[in-house]
């Protein structure tokens, strides 16, 4: 189940505890046009999405936001206020519930 694009970007900058105000400032983007971005009025162009990508902060997300996959051992990471759901319920160390 893929989250759309709107979406994922509204993840990511809560999971980094920031305004779209402060997101846009950071990554030299028009505020307006970020929040074009977060709600779905207009796609992110890939220029934005570089841009974005680029920026140490958010290379984590990098390989969730366009295919939907994590990698941890590669530091590809969800954000952490993703819902995109558990694919273990237990630990496998402890074999205790998990979430």
């Amino acid at each position: 189940m893929s989250i759309e694009q709107r979406e994922k970007l509204k993840l990511i900058r809560d999971s980094e505890r920031l305004n779209t105000k402060q997101l846009a400032e950071l990554l030299g983007i028009n505020y307006h046009t970020w929040h074009g971005y977060e709600s779905g009025k207009s796609k992110m162009p890939m220029e934005a999405g570089m841009k974005l990508f680029k920026h140490p902060r958010f290379r984590k997300y990098r390989d969730w936001f366009m295919f939907d996959e994590i990698d941890t051992e590669a530091g590809q990471i969800a954000p952490a206020l993703a819902h995109i759901g558990q694919e273990l319920t237990k630990s496998s160390q402890s074999e205790k519930k998990t979430g």
